[in-house]
């Protein structure tokens, strides 16, 4: 048995974090589906980016877009929600299968609007709609301002993967979010089964403090901040207030692994992978880290809602002189900024084969 079907059965859904219209037309994704335990996707503005930037198949729907005079943004929206619900469409039986506990696709708002809850709102509803698919989630920043947002989407019924988080804190301000929205449709009389996730970031950690820590403490920071989170989510869980809602019809909103590709040459490919692995959770992978696990991966231990070293580790950390909240505030930061740099980059890539496939016409 493939350890990826190991890590599935143990409880922990493996999503891929990538999609290209070359990964939807080959058969690859469908293959992933079938050999590699894959249960769900997850994209954003650079996965997208990288995806159009280098291959000629978004072209002609890029050239259709220029016949109608369409902006760059709603050219990217066009070709995203036709990759997304292609592949939400392949995750449908598993979806139905699961009771829409897992075949979730993700796609996100655009990033320029992270600083302002009304139109990161009115964005998710936007595609939400358009989608037409129960099992797609729109992605909404865990920031400040994308706080509200997160509750208006669910007390809305959209279904959200909040993304750009960091830390305990970072996680259960969202979680918290997500909670007053399925409690204010309980209060309204509404169905509070209204899926989400929350997705922590791992391995940023790990390349921020990589010059400031000793050699042994290497690649050490990411897991502990994952199993510290893995607490606090396995304890909110357990709240009076969420058993409540659950006792209401609320879904649990699961935590999700992300950022887990090894991103230091000298540790294995399957690092955070295998640290990480934990019933009740996603983790959501990219392609190399995916096909690295099926092929060498193992599943050797569990994570446990309490008796981990999370909090000795965090605190060697604290020791060395590493401010674990600044630097969990300055990565969130960090990531919303790199991602509207790769919408920066993304639209000009559309708007620069709009202007090839003009002169070609």
């Amino acid at each position: 048995m493939k350890a990826t079907q190991q890590l599935h059965d143990l409880g922990q859904s493996l999503w891929l974090d990538n999609i290209t219209r070359d990964l939807l037309d080959s058969g690859t994704l469908r293959k992933y589906i079938e050999e590699l335990s894959v249960t769900g996707l997850t994209s954003n503005p650079t996965i997208f980016d990288h995806a159009i930037k280098n291959s000629a198949t978004y072209d002609p729907e890029i050239r259709q877009g220029l016949r109608k005079g369409s902006a760059a943004e709603e050219i990217f929206f066009s070709l995203a929600l036709e990759d997304i619900t292609r592949a939400a469409d392949l995750f449908r039986p598993i979806h139905e299968r699961t009771s829409g506990t897992d075949g979730w696709a993700s796609i996100e708002v655009s990033p320029t609007v992270a600083h302002d809850t009304a139109s990161t709102i009115a964005a998710a509803k936007d595609l939400y709609d358009r989608a037409k698919r129960p099992n797609v989630f729109i992605k909404i920043p865990g920031t400040t301002e994308g706080l509200p947002a997160i509750e208006e989407a669910i007390f809305a019924g959209i279904p959200v993967n909040v993304t750009l988080l960091f830390s305990q804190d970072q996680y259960l301000a969202s979680a918290e979010a997500f909670l007053r929205g399925v409690e204010r449709r309980i209060d309204s009389g509404l169905n509070p089964d209204v899926a989400s996730v929350a997705s922590l970031f791992i391995s940023r950690w790990d390349t921020a403090v990589a010059t400031k820590v000793p050699a042994a403490m290497q690649n050490l920071l990411g897991i502990a901040v994952g199993k510290q989170t893995f607490q606090a989510y396995r304890a909110f869980l357990a709240s009076e207030r969420w058993q409540r809602a659950m006792n209401s019809g609320a879904r649990p909103q699961r935590l999700l692994f992300a950022s887990t590709g090894t991103k230091d040459p000298k540790s294995s490919d399957i690092h955070y992978v295998k640290a990480l692995a934990a019933p009740f959770t996603v983790n959501t992978m990219p392609e190399n880290t995916l096909k690295a696990f099926g092929d060498h991966g193992e599943v050797s231990g569990v994570l446990r809602a309490d008796g981990c070293d999370a909090e000795t580790v965090l605190g060697q950390f604290t020791t060395a002189g590493i401010d674990i909240p600044a630097l969990a505030a300055r990565l969130q930061d960090d990531g919303a900024k790199a991602f509207v740099k790769s919408w920066d980059e993304l639209m000009a890539v559309i708007d620069m084969k709009r202007g090839v496939l003009k002169k070609a016409s």
